[in-house]
């Protein structure tokens, strides 16, 4: 029989391990409301909440590649003027870092975009991959950098003040795979990358589109509810 320990714990980043609703409803909002067009809160979340940036921006009528670029590049630098509306999910992340300190891997699988992920988990205290931004005679990667799974970080979170409230192993953002959620790709390639098959791996999901990716990938899956 198939050894299915649990070694691999996937992580959708917004509305799963961090409530970022609001912070990015009102960065786009003002974004928008900045180039003249008008959004609010709830036409957001009732019809875009989940979506790629050039996905929403592309539905909501923004044809221009150029100009829809121009927002996302905005949008992402106003994101931080609204994190003191940001939570942490602190019962899912301490369950994460005993994990860890347990030996196993946890990683953030998102459809967001790496520097708003980045930005977001520097204000709650939570480190990437310990590989990313140090000289560690490994190749640094741009986007889905992780140290490789046979080199571990041994690193304890409470001695390193880079990470405060620990870090991640990994993390893939919607640029890293061509298919975004729901299709199971960026899980999958998750777990290619950490050696792991789905009966190995334990996802945390929270909207319809992240839970019909981790369904497809073959992994089992926690619904996160709203915290």
């Amino acid at each position: 029989m198939e050894n299915s320990r649990i070694r691999l714990l996937l992580l959708d980043f917004d509305g799963t391990l961090a409530d970022t609703r609001r912070a990015n409803t009102l960065s786009y909002v003002a974004a928008l409301g900045e180039a003249g067009h008008a959004l609010t809160e709830e036409e957001y979340a009732a019809n875009y909440f989940g979506m790629r940036c050039d996905e929403f921006l592309t539905r909501f009528g923004i044809a221009d590649p150029a100009e829809r670029e121009r927002l996302r590049l905005r949008k992402i630098a106003l994101y931080p003027t609204f994190f003191d509306t940001v939570r942490l999910n602190e019962p899912l992340w301490a369950f994460c870092r005993q994990f860890r300190a347990d030996g196993g891997r946890v990683w953030i699988v998102s459809t967001g975009s790496r520097a708003n992920i980045d930005n977001v988990m520097r204000h709650l205290g939570i480190g990437g991959p310990a590989a990313e931004g140090e000289v560690s005679g490994r190749d640094s990667r741009s986007a889905g950098t992780y140290p490789a799974a046979s080199e571990p970080d041994c690193r304890s979170d409470e001695t390193d003040p880079a990470a405060p409230l620990g870090r991640v192993d990994g993390i893939l953002s919607g640029a890293d795979v061509e298919r975004p959620k729901p299709a199971p790709d960026c899980f999958l390639e998750a777990m290619r990358r950490e050696g792991c098959t789905p009966r190995e791996t334990l996802i945390f999901e929270d909207s319809p589109i992240g839970i019909e990716a981790a369904r497809r990938s073959g992994a089992s899956y926690f619904v996160v509810k709203l915290f």
